[in-house]
């Protein structure tokens, strides 16, 4: 069953202080994530930080693929929303990086996978796939086995996982 295009929410409003924003090419602020070396491991399966370029080819390439959004929280007691992370949701794959380290386990990734989760499930998609976290990516791991996903196929590095929506 083909799935039709449906247009990209601008922004997914997950609870009062996190949204998803839409990716625009302003993201310059995310390169100091993808430069750091503990962060490219758990993405990337090396420890080899990204350039500028890399960063524009790395977000264009999931543009292209999925709904590519920045992971946004409030600042406490201001309207304005700041950047920590970002995600890309498409049937096939969804991945996710919380950039500041400061905020990684926190429960923050767990509630933007589920509202992804429950994205797919109003786009009418019979399951979601990760296509690879890595076995030494534990928190990711935990994360969506915590939500239901379930190993499926041994990757190089890991596994494949896969959640039944229907």
């Amino acid at each position: 069953m083909a799935i039709p295009y449906v247009e990209q929410p601008e922004f997914i409003e997950i609870d009062f202080g996190l949204r998803l924003r839409k990716y625009t090419d302003d993201c310059a602020f995310a390169l100091e994530w993808y430069q750091d070396s503990e962060t490219v491991l758990l993405v990337d399966g090396v420890p080899e930080p990204y350039t500028k370029e890399k960063l524009y080819r790395m977000y264009h390439y999931l543009r292209d693929h999925g709904e590519l959004y920045f992971i946004e929280v409030k600042n406490h007691g201001e309207n304005d929303f700041f950047p920590i992370g970002d995600v890309t949701f498409w049937q096939e794959d969804m991945p996710i990086v919380i950039g500041q380290k400061d905020l990684r386990g926190r429960g923050i990734g767990r509630k933007v996978v589920k509202a992804l989760v429950e994205r797919g499930r109003q786009l009418g998609y019979p399951y979601l796939e990760i296509s690879e976290i890595y076995d030494y990516n534990v928190g990711s791991r935990k994360l969506f086995e915590s939500l239901g996903f379930q190993a499926v196929k041994k990757t190089p590095k890991g596994h494949s996982y896969r959640l039944q929506l229907d």
